[in-house]
C-alpha cells in the first residue's frame, strides 16, 4: 500500500478509493466515552456520556503504518484484493473511534444487516445494535406510541433482530467492520460516510470489484454462506399447529384430504404452553409435554412414514418453573448479575433464566438438551428464538463483558444450534433463527423475518418484508422466510383503536409473497383465535392448496438459484439493480425484487385492490397469469387473491 505525503496531510489510494487525511478534513477522530444501557423486553435506550472527541491531526508514516497524534496507529495491508485497515490505541483511556470514508452525493448505501423500513440507507444514520424490532416500528404511529407508553417497547424504524457492520457501496465496494461493540453508521453528508465504534482496537475491510458478480462472491466468502438447505422444505407447506396431538392431526387430515402438499407441521408448544396477557404462549422446559403430545417420538415416526416432518422450538431461556432450570441453576450455568445471583429477564410477561453460552460446559449441556430431548425424538428441525436479550451490565462466565458480547451472542446461539445438527450426522435437520451478527449466517441455515404485525404497515407489516429480504441480501444471508400473515396480535388488553388481527385478505396475499420463499411456512400468531388461519373456510384452504402447488413447481427453480448461492455467493433475493445497473429506478426499488436471475416479483401490498403497478427493468418480460409479453417500464396488470403479479424473463432457460 502505498500512502502518499505531503505539507498538508496524506494520501492512501485503494483501487478507485482514496483514503485522505488533512488538517482541515481528518480521517480520523478518537475519543472516550461511557454508555448506559437501558433495555425494556429486549428493546434498547441508548445513551453515551462523551468525555472528549479528539480530531487526529500530527501524524507520521513508516511504509504502511501510519501513527495519529502518538495515540493511534492504523496499519493498511492489501491481501487477496482487499484492504485491510486496522486501527490500535497506545493509550487505554481511548474506547471511540470515528472513520470516515469518501462519498458522493448520487451515491446509494445497502446492507446493514436486516432493514425493514429502507433499503437504501443515503441520507440516514442508523444504530449497529442486536435488539427486539419492536411493536409498529414507526414514532408516528399510533401502534406505536401505544407500545411505547405501555411497555417502553414499540422500536424504530432501525431496530432489528438481524444488524450487521456491514454496507455495500453503488460505487461497487462494500465495508465491514470486524468488531462487536456499539457502533453507528451515518450515511447523512453528501461528501463523506463515518462510522463510529466503541471499542479499540478495530478492523475494517474494504473490497472493490467492477463485477457485481465478483463482490457478491467475496462478501459470501468473508461473511459465511449459509448452510445447504434439506430439500424436502421446497415438498409443500410447513403448518404452524398447536393444542396437541388431536389438533395436529386432524388439521393435517383436514389439508391433507383438499390437497394440500404438506412438507412438515411446526408445533411450537411441543414441550407445552402458558396463557399470558400476551396471548398463548410456551412453556421453557426443553422437554416434551406428555400432557399434549402423548407419546409423541411415536407420532413422529408415523407421520414421517407419511413423509411429513416434524418440526419444534427452542430459545436460550429456561422457565423458571422448569425441571431444566433446576438442573441448570444447580450447575451454575446461567447468566449471573454482579452480585452474584442469577440475572432472571421479563421477557414478555413472565421472567425466564439464561443459559451463559460462554462457559464450555453450559454451552455442551444446551447442545446435549437439543440432541437428545429434540433431535433424539425425531424432530426434523425447530425455531431456535430469540437471543437478543443479554442485558450489558451481565456477569459472563467468560469474563468478556457483556457489553461487547451483547452482539455476538446470537452467533453462539447459532453455532451452538450449527453443532448440535453437524455431529447429529442427519443431513435432513434444519433450524431457523431471526437474531443475527457478523458470522451468523455461516452456521444458520435458515432465518425468519421475526414478528410481524398482523398488519399491512410498511414499517412493520407484511410490506416490510420485502425491504428485509433484499437488505440481508446485501450481507449474504440468502436462505430467509417469513411467518405468513405475521405473528403480533394486539386482540385482547388494548384500546379498540389499536386492535391489529389477522384478515382473510391479508393471510392470502402473505401466502402469494410466500411463493417465492424457500420455505412456505404458517404461524397461528400470538392470539390464535382471533386471527385468520390457513383453515378458516372452504376457500382460503383452496388458495393456499393453489399457492402451496405454484411453490412446489418452482421446486426445480428454486434448488438451482440456491446452488447459485453456495456456489457464487448471489442472493436468491436479488435487487433489481444487480442486473439492471444502468437503470436509475432499480436502485432505489425496495418492494419488488428478483428471484434469481429469471423471475420478477411484485406482491401486492395494500388491501382491497385488484390491480397493481409494477415496474419492469428494460428487458422483455412474461406475464406468468396472462402470457402477456411486456417490455420495460411501468405497467398496470390484473392481480386479484389468487394472481400475485409475478413475470419470467424472455428467452429465460429455467426448468419447472
Amino acid at each position: 500500500m502505498n500512502i502518499e505525503t505531503s505539507s498538508a496531510g496524506f494520501r492512501a489510494k485503494y483501487k478507485d478509493l482514496m483514503l485522505e487525511h488533512t488538517f482541515e478534513r481528518p480521517l480520523i477522530h478518537y475519543g472516550r466515552g461511557i454508555a448506559t444501557y437501558h433495555m425494556s423486553h429486549g428493546n434498547f435506550r441508548i445513551e453515551d456520556e462523551l468525555f472528549c472527541k479528539y480530531p487526529a491531526k500530527r501524524f507520521s508514516v513508516n511504509e504502511n503504518v501510519v501513527l495519529f497524534d502518538e495515540t493511534i496507529k492504523m496499519s493498511l495491508t492489501e491481501k487477496d484484493g482487499k484492504l485491510h485497515v486496522r486501527f490500535e490505541p497506545l493509550r487505554n483511556d481511548f474506547n471511540r473511534l470515528w472513520f470516515r470514508l469518501p462519498a458522493s452525493e448520487n451515491e446509494f448505501v445497502y446492507g446493514c444487516g436486516e432493514q425493514y423500513s429502507h433499503f437504501n440507507l443515503r441520507g440516514r444514520k442508523l444504530p449497529i445494535w442486536v435488539s427486539e424490532q419492536g411493536v409498529g416500528r414507526n414514532k408516528k404511529d399510533l401502534i406505536t406510541l401505544f407500545v411505547d407508553w405501555a411497555y417502553d417497547a414499540g422500536g424504530d424504524w432501525y431496530t432489528t433482530y438481524y444488524p450487521q457492520p456491514v454496507f455495500v457501496s453503488s460505487k461497487g465496494y462494500f465495508c465491514i467492520v470486524n468488531g462487536s461493540s456499539y457502533m453507528e453508521f451515518d450515511f447523512r453528508k453528501p461528501d463523506v460516510f463515518e462510522v463510529c465504534v466503541w471499542q479499540m482496537p478495530i478492523e475494517i475491510i474494504l473490497y472493490r470489484s467492477d463485477d457485481w458478480s465478483g463482490l457478491f462472491g467475496k462478501l459470501s466468502e468473508l461473511l459465511g454462506t449459509q448452510p445447504v438447505l434439506p430439500e424436502w422444505v421446497l415438498d409443500g407447506a410447513i403448518l404452524g399447529i398447536q393444542g396437541g396431538t388431536k389438533t395436529m392431526l386432524e388439521k393435517i387430515e383436514k389439508m391433507s384430504k383438499n390437497g394440500l402438499k404438506i412438507a412438515g407441521v411446526w408445533i411450537q408448544d411441543w414441550e407445552g404452553k402458558r396463557v399470558t396477557s400476551f396471548g398463548k404462549q410456551l412453556m421453557w422446559n426443553w422437554v416434551y409435554s406428555e400432557e399434549l403430545y402423548p407419546n409423541l417420538s411415536k407420532t413422529i415416526e408415523d407421520l414421517h412414514s407419511q413423509r411429513i416432518r416434524v418440526l419444534g422450538y427452542i430459545n436460550p431461556f429456561l422457565a423458571l418453573e422448569g425441571s431444566l432450570y433446576r438442573e441448570a441453576s444447580e450447575k451454575n450455568y446461567l447468566v449471573k448479575r454482579s452480585n452474584g445471583q442469577e440475572y432472571h429477564i421479563v421477557v414478555t410477561t413472565f421472567p425466564a433464566a439464561i443459559v451463559d453460552v460462554t462457559k464450555p460446559e453450559a454451552f455442551e449441556w444446551l447442545k446435549g438438551i437439543i440432541k437428545s430431548n429434540m433431535i433424539g425424538i425425531g424432530l426434523s428441525g425447530w425455531m431456535a428464538d430469540y437471543g437478543e436479550y443479554l442485558p450489558t451490565d451481565a456477569v459472563l462466565s467468560s469474563g468478556e463483558p457483556a457489553e461487547t458480547f451483547h452482539n455476538r451472542f446470537p452467533v453462539e446461539w447459532a453455532r451452538l444450534n450449527y453443532e448440535a445438527v453437524k455431529e447429529s450426522e442427519r443431513s435432513d435437520l434444519v433450524f431457523f433463527m431471526r437474531s443475527g451478527y457478523l458470522n451468523s449466517s455461516r452456521f444458520t441455515p435458515l432465518y425468519w423475518h421475526g414478528d410481524q404485525l398482523v398488519n399491512w404497515s410498511v414499517d412493520d407489516g407484511i410490506a416490510s418484508v420485502i425491504p428485509a429480504k433484499l437488505s440481508l441480501s446485501m450481507c449474504a444471508v440468502s436462505q430467509i422466510h417469513s411467518d405468513i400473515g405475521g405473528y403480533t396480535t394486539l386482540a385482547k388488553n388494548v384500546p379498540e383503536m389499536i386492535r391489529t388481527v389477522r384478515t382473510k385478505e391479508l393471510f392470502m396475499r402473505w401466502t402469494e409473497l410466500s411463493v417465492f420463499e424457500p420455505v412456505m411456512r404458517t404461524h397461528e400468531g400470538n392470539w390464535p383465535d382471533e386471527n385468520w388461519q390457513f383453515d378458516s373456510d372452504e376457500e382460503t384452504i383452496k388458495h393456499f392448496v393453489e399457492m402451496t402447488d405454484l411453490h412446489v413447481k418452482l421446486k426445480n427453480y428454486f434448488l438451482a438459484c440456491l446452488k447459485e448461492y453456495q456456489q457464487k455467493g448471489l442472493p436468491l433475493f436479488r435487487p433489481l439493480f444487480l442486473h439492471y445497473p444502468h437503470e436509475e429506478r432499480c436502485w432505489t426499488e425496495q418492494y419488488e425484487f428478483l428471484f434469481g436471475r429469471d423471475i420478477l416479483v411484485a406482491p401486492v401490498l395494500k388491501p382491497n385492490v385488484d390491480r397493481w403497478q409494477v415496474y419492469l427493468p428494460q428487458d422483455e418480460w412474461i406475464h406468468y397469469w396472462s402470457g402477456k409479453l411486456l417490455r420495460g417500464g411501468v405497467h398496470e396488470v390484473e392481480a386479484p387473491i389468487g394472481r400475485p403479479p409475478f413475470f419470467i424473463r424472455a428467452g429465460s432457460e429455467m426448468k419447472w
